[in-house]
């Protein structure tokens, strides 16, 4: 199976902050906009912030492996040089991390890096990257 290219629609109080975020700190390619949305490519996929000046992010929590969870959040399975590489950009960009990043189930199947953060608007954001991509959707 091809996997296709998602899209996801998110709301941002600040354009400016986040073509900032999105294009500067992410790297994320910008593609057409306007004075009240801009689309990006984040590693393939679309995903289009769209202008809200009340936006304002969910506060909600999960508990998992011992860390407090942002819900809802997004982002992307990367491969692990480029989970890393990202991770190496964001601690010099100075990103303030929810939970840091870190590899959970190390030497373990299911072995992940994972890393939350979120966006000027609030919106939480997890990139991870698993040592074998056949256990992404494992229940073992």
């Amino acid at each position: 199976m091809t996997i296709r290219p998602f899209h996801l629609a998110f709301p941002v109080h600040d354009l400016v902050a986040a073509r900032a975020f999105y294009g500067g700190t992410l790297g994320c390619a910008e593609g057409r906009s306007s004075d009240h949305w801009i689309d990006f490519d984040l590693y393939g996929h679309q995903i289009v912030a769209h202008l809200d000046p009340g936006a304002r992010a969910l506060a909600v929590e999960n508990a998992v492996d011992g860390h407090q969870v942002p819900v809802p959040h997004f982002g992307v399975v990367l491969t692990p040089a480029v989970w890393r590489a990202l991770a190496d950009r964001l601690v010099a960009a100075g990103t303030r991390f929810v939970i840091e990043p870190y590899t959970r189930f190390a030497g373990e199947a299911g072995e992940q890096s994972t890393m939350f953060f979120h966006d000027p608007s609030g919106n939480a954001l997890e990139f991870k990257a698993f040592a074998d991509d056949s256990m992404i959707f494992a229940k073992d």
